[in-house]
């Protein structure tokens, strides 16, 4: 059997994507000489929030998805962030290549409430490998790439940021029902409203809701 590895070495924000994407950098290693005719790769990515310090500006941001700081030893647990797949072509030894990451702004999903609450600093990421590669120096041999097979990343959250910043600059994001957004559509009308923004200013106003307090900028 060929042995394989697999590590990280990079990570950055696709720029000429449709979508915020982000790119991981992988550096894949096959046993000494031996020839991959190609490879097909399933990658897991977890976020390891147990892995990296906290301000209290971003403890407070993380109470919904963790609870209070104090239970964090029993509640800081793994997030699934994305499953993609990946085609290497030939290679000899060892090669690298770009996995692509399609990423949503969606803050239902746990994973992206996660980077908005952080600051600065680093996340955490484990990547999972699996999949099926074609070897042999003469012909074709098909192996399982191991599942124990991963590697760690240190994703900088300004990679994350500029990501972000490329598809919504200065803009959040929230989904709603169809009750919920035509309840809202009424709203607007009924106080000919020029924007959503304005909207969503004017229903904080008559519920008393104070300033929102400053915080980093994407």
């Amino acid at each position: 059997m060929t042995g394989f590895s697999f590590a990280c070495t990079g990570v950055r924000a696709d720029r000429y994507a449709a979508g915020p994407t982000l790119v991981l950098r992988l550096r894949i290693t096959a046993s000494p000489g031996k020839r991959v005719h190609a490879m097909v790769l399933h990658c897991q990515i977890r976020v390891e929030p147990a892995l990296r310090g906290y301000a209290d500006s971003e403890a407070a941001r993380l109470a919904d998805l963790f609870g209070e700081r104090s239970r964090w030893g029993s509640t800081l647990k793994p997030l699934q962030f994305a499953q993609v797949s990946l085609t290497v072509p030939a290679f000899t030894g060892e090669t690298e290549a770009d996995l692509a990451v399609p990423c949503t702004y969606d803050t239902d999903v746990a994973a992206s409430r996660y980077f908005e609450a952080l600051e600065d600093g680093e996340v955490p990421l484990l990547l999972l490998f699996s999949g099926t590669a074609f070897t042999g120096a003469a012909g074709f041999r098909v192996e399982p790439v191991p599942w124990d097979r991963e590697a760690t990343c240190r994703m900088p959250v300004a990679v994350w940021r500029e990501m972000i910043e490329q598809h919504f600059p200065g803009a959040g994001w929230i989904r709603l029902s169809r009750d919920a957004m035509d309840a809202l559509l009424g709203f607007r009308s009924r106080r000919a409203l020029p924007s959503w923004e304005a909207t969503v200013r004017a229903l904080l106003e008559d519920a008393g809701a104070p300033p929102a307090a400053g915080r980093v900028p994407l």
